[in-house]
């Protein structure tokens, strides 16, 4: 016989033959490898990061006379479907609208607009009283708005925010608009993460909110407020 054949012929059986792996090591196993897998491919699990508008009052800068005249409700702020999805919102394009997925607001937005809107307003005294529109009380005076934009914008060279308001005021009695109020613009951000737009948006909705009330206090007159 050639060599060869001999060290074939004489190689212990236990190096030919495997020995069966126990069978309650390999559901063990298969966990292992699975999580291995897992981790390797996706790594760690990422949260999202929450915020909260904090629109501070609009106070009265003048210390004459005010007007305290009717009572009125507000009703919540509507807000268009994208703004209701509770992620912030950001546009490469002025036709294209983005969404961050992990930079969301706490609370959304129309919320704490009319939250800002109504608290501005007993800071103002223009009215007697101030309250929530609930549908059951009879105010003489109901105001409605809409915010439109609140957007992060990320075109022509720097990082803007964009805000536009609209309100109108209606005499309940005789359902009259008395008052239509619309604002909106843009307004650079200073830094370049997303805690720094919020900061910009706080302050671009307390401008606009200002911003209404002076209209609506320059068109309202005290003939027109005692006429209900």
């Amino acid at each position: 016989m050639e060599p060869g054949e001999n060290q074939t012929a004489e190689r212990p059986e236990s190096s030919q033959v495997s020995r069966p792996i126990p069978t309650k090591i390999l559901p063990i196993a298969a966990v292992c490898v699975f999580t291995l897998l897992i981790s390797g491919c996706f790594g760690r699990t990422r949260y999202p990061s929450y915020y909260a508008l904090s629109v501070a009052p609009v106070l009265r800068s003048d210390t004459g006379p005010t007007r305290q005249q009717g009572t009125v409700a507000v009703r919540r702020f509507e807000t268009p479907a994208y703004l209701r999805q509770g992620r912030i919102v950001y546009r490469q394009a002025p036709d294209q609208i983005a969404f961050y997925e992990y930079h969301r607001w706490a609370v959304e937005p129309g919320t704490t607009v009319t939250t800002a809107v109504l608290e501005s307003l007993r800071s103002c005294h223009v009215f007697s009283f101030v309250e929530p529109y609930d549908g059951q009380s009879r105010p003489d005076y109901l105001l409605t708005g809409r915010l439109q934009r609140l957007d992060e914008i990320d075109y022509e060279g720097e990082v803007k925010v964009e805000v536009k308001l609209s309100a109108e005021l209606t005499n309940v009695r005789t359902g009259a608009v008395v008052w239509t109020g619309d604002v909106g613009g843009t307004s650079k951000v200073d830094g370049r993460d997303v805690s720094s737009v919020v900061v910009e948006m706080n302050r671009a909705l307390h401008e606009s909110i200002g911003r209404l009330l002076t209209s609506m206090e320059q068109q309202l007159t005290g003939t027109e407020l005692s006429s209900r």
